[in-house]
């Protein structure tokens, strides 16, 4: 087990997907904790890639098919933060196998080359028992990798993202919120930027969260809840549906995803009280909405479907 980091400006984090939502919120957390950041960006010159770099992060280019490229990233860091793209994102090139080989070929690299902690982001579905949803699934595989090779590592579960929600497909152009969980059933969300700032925490805290995973989010609530919030922020009534049986059948992952939801795997058992004690900083949905999310609902609210 690696000692407890005595001076974190001293030490490097990698970051991969340093510009993606994850990545970019991991970037910014580690930079306001002290930590040296090695930011892995495909292209130098995009708006986020120059933001990490004005921000005081060292960007270099690296791709997970580039083992030279991310071995090089990795060499001489203390920990690496470790996110792929998933093979569920929408109109995603990933597949799912290309998924996994890119979380077990970093945790490969991360281990030959010494690095004393590892962070893996998978998701609040993943664990120890086969979901039948293949983005799920493939942080399942990924995480059974790296207990595998035994690389001293954290996993921390994102619930789902309350950005999520502000999606243009939502509805909320139209007055109404549609999604996965029953009107009345609670499903639990995390703010992107808190996932960053969890795992600030994560690397600056190794003797308490080595050999751990810790699913994470920072609120519940059933469609009703989430949808009264809104209406509260934007000052206008927004209605609960959740998205239609026809929506849900017609569509394979959104209906599983729904399954999921309805046995509790995607609708999430974190511990929000401890998680709020540990983590003091957890956004709840209406805090969010007033602060980090006010941006994310005044373009929902523009953009129709």
């Amino acid at each position: 087990m690696a000692a407890e980091p005595t001076l974190p400006g001293e030490n490097v984090i990698t970051v991969l997907g340093a510009t993606g939502q994850q990545g970019n919120s991991v970037v910014t957390a580690l930079l306001r904790a002290g930590w040296h950041v090695r930011a892995v960006v495909r292209d130098l010159h995009t708006v986020r890639a120059r933001e990490a770099a004005a921000a005081g992060a060292q960007t270099v280019v690296g791709d997970f098919t580039d083992r030279v490229s991310l071995r090089a990233a990795f060499d001489g860091a203390y920990g690496v933060f470790s996110v792929q793209p998933s093979s569920g994102q929408p109109g995603s090139a990933v597949t799912d196998d290309d998924e996994v080989a890119y979380g077990v070929s970093v945790a490969d690299i991360a281990h030959s080359v010494g690095v004393a902690h590892l962070v893996y982001s998978s998701a609040i579905a993943a664990g120890d028992t086969v979901t039948g949803i293949g983005h799920f699934d493939t942080k399942s595989r990924i995480e059974s990798h790296i207990a595998e090779i035994g690389i001293a590592s954290t996993i921390v579960r994102p619930a789902s993202f309350m950005e999520i929600l502000m999606l243009p497909g939502m509805g909320l152009a139209h007055g109404r919120l549609s999604f996965l969980m029953r009107a009345e059933q609670a499903m639990q969300f995390i703010a992107v930027a808190d996932i960053g700032s969890i795992v600030a925490e994560v690397f600056g805290a190794p003797t308490e969260f080595l050999g751990r995973a810790v699913d994470i989010a920072g609120d519940a609530m059933t469609g009703t809840r989430a949808a009264q919030l809104l209406s509260d922020a934007v000052g206008r009534p927004i209605s609960y549906e959740r998205m239609s049986p026809e929506v849900l059948a017609g569509n394979a992952v959104l209906g599983r995803l729904a399954e999921a939801v309805d046995n509790g795997r995607l609708a999430g058992h974190a511990d929000l009280p401890a998680l709020r004690t540990r983590f003091p900083f957890l956004h709840r949905f209406d805090l969010w909405l007033a602060g980090p999310g006010a941006y994310s609902i005044g373009d929902a609210l523009r953009t129709g479907d």
